[in-house]
């Protein structure tokens, strides 16, 4: 039986706090956040209150058979496409498997320029990625900004957010 370990809402401010600490040692600041539906928007909406920048949402579920929306505009606007490249912080709640955000890699890549060497330079310069857990066992090593880390090969646990289970609180 798979652990469950439940998260408070002061845990999360916690993690956002370190989330920003990070790219305060980094010298970093997007100039918009992106929350990825459903677990990274409260995280995403508090960073972006904090930084006093825009928050725009991603629609990524490939759990359970979801859906995936693409935003064409926010890769060009990362690769430089028609005007200066800007600084976008992708978050989310946890890289678990790394599907979700190895498909957003992926499908920003292949829409804007895809055989550009400019790429390289926009992932992980341009384009960050900050999670609350990071697990090390993930398919996706690209995570940026990591709260907590977690290797569910060795301890397997589910993480449950506040806004998973408020109600029962």
């Amino acid at each position: 039986m798979t652990k469950k370990i439940y998260v408070t809402h002061d845990q999360v401010a916690g993690y956002v706090h370190e989330i920003i600490r990070g790219m305060t040692q980094d010298v970093w600041r997007p100039d918009y956040v992106v929350g990825l539906s459903r677990g990274g928007l409260t995280p995403a909406l508090m960073l972006s209150h904090y930084l006093n920048v825009p928050m725009r949402t991603l629609e990524i579920s490939l759990r359970d058979g979801g859906q995936q929306v693409s935003d064409l505009g926010m890769a060009e606007d990362a690769f430089g496409y028609e005007t200066e490249p800007v600084n976008i912080l992708i978050v989310d709640d946890i890289n678990d498997s790394g599907a979700t955000l190895n498909w957003l890699k992926a499908d920003w890549q292949a829409g804007c320029l895809p055989s550009s060497e400019r790429w390289s330079d926009v992932w992980n310069h341009n384009v960050r990625f900050a999670v609350l857990h990071d697990n090390q066992a993930s398919e996706f090593s690209d995570v940026d900004y990591a709260a907590q880390e977690i290797n569910k090969a060795e301890d397997d646990c589910w993480i449950v957010y506040p806004w998973e289970n408020w109600w029962r609180a």
